[in-house]
């Protein structure tokens, strides 16, 4: 039994009510995402999360986006793109936490390029609404500043409440995602749970991934662990963003010794206009095995190019296998392939 609509609580680990009605089951899914997280903070309550950020009655003039992850940047590039005067508002000293650090450097590069004012080290503390409607913001660092709106990408949290796990058994983590196994089983041997409520990797892809992969398990009697390894994923800021396997940091921690092999360049269509955007590419490569561990890139439609490459990587393919593939020319593409000299 799906359910779509109504009040669903678990009161054992075999049955649940829904609108008052209980059901005995043999197996119960939990697949209740996550929800924005609004910091308890003073005036807070003005600004907007991503939910309600597809139905603004008019575009503002000014705004502020708190974060500095997929969607704070997401929402920054769209704002912009429309005309609004965008500011960026990240604490940290780089976007994208968890990301290569130079992807993070080279989009912020690339987005202020564009439009964005991105402004690092800044910490929003309170917001209130002043006379003509507009809001206050007033950061951490006691510099006071007005928007027309303010949108909090500050983070999701599991969406695990007042869905009776607790009186189940079912164990649960402090930030409140569902302790699951590499089977998306919980400690309750008939509860399962996926996606972005076990707080794994919250991508869409990858909850369906899960599912079919638990259905398998459950109905097929083949157990089916999940594989989280070489995930490919993609941010649509502009310019696009895309990823797959381990950044630069990740690699020399898990293999040691890496060869990085990167190009920085002005796409061919631009060289008659006066856009300034650069494409990156970076592949790293461990160096024993010669194998290609990550590949990262910025520019146009570095999503539907890193969803090639995904392949190579997830197959192991090594750097002399990519070195072997010819090129399409003239492609941004074929850069890929075109790496000869280390950077490091």
């Amino acid at each position: 039994m799906e359910i779509h609509r109504g009040r669903a609580e678990i009161v054992s680990p075999h049955e649940v009510k829904v609108n008052g009605k209980t059901y005995s089951v043999k197996h119960i899914l939990v697949a209740t995402g996550a929800w924005p997280y609004v910091p308890p903070l003073p005036g807070f309550e003005h600004a907007i999360t991503s939910n309600e950020a597809f139905h603004l009655e008019r575009l503002p003039q000014r705004a502020v986006v708190v974060g500095g992850g997929y969607i704070a940047l997401e929402f920054a590039s769209i704002f912009n793109g429309l005309g609004v005067k965008t500011q960026l508002s990240y604490r940290g000293k780089r976007l994208l936490r968890g990301f290569d650090a130079e992807l993070g450097e080279r989009i912020a590069e690339e987005m202020t390029a564009k439009g964005v004012e991105v402004c690092l080290g800044c910490e929003p503390a309170a917001m209130r609404k002043v006379k003509d409607g507009s809001l206050e913001i007033e950061f951490t660092d006691g510099r006071l500043q007005k928007a027309d709106l303010v949108m909090l990408a500050t983070g999701r949290r599991p969406n695990s409440a007042k869905l009776g796990l607790e009186q189940a058994g079912v164990s649960i983590a402090k930030d409140g995602a569902i302790v699951v196994d590499r089977y998306s089983r919980t400690n309750v041997e008939s509860i399962h749970a996926i996606g972005d409520v076990t707080n794994r990797i919250n991508l869409t892809p990858v909850a369906t991934a899960e599912a079919m992969w638990l259905a398998r398990t459950l109905f097929r009697d083949e157990p089916t662990p999940v594989d989280h390894e070489s995930v490919p994923t993609a941010v649509f800021t502009d310019p696009n963003l895309a990823t797959v396997g381990l950044s630069e940091e990740k690699a020399r921690e898990r293999h040691g010794e890496v060869d990085i092999y990167k190009a920085s360049f002005r796409a061919l269509k631009l060289t008659l206009t006066e856009k300034k955007e650069r494409t990156f590419m970076k592949l790293v490569v461990d160096r024993q095995s010669q194998r290609v561990v990550g590949a990262h890139m910025i520019g146009a439609d570095a999503g539907e190019i890193i969803q090639g490459v995904a392949i190579a990587v997830k197959l192991g393919a090594t750097k002399a296998q990519f070195d072997a593939t010819i090129g399409i020319h003239p492609t941004a593409a074929e850069e890929f392939v075109t790496m000869r000299e280390k950077a490091s």
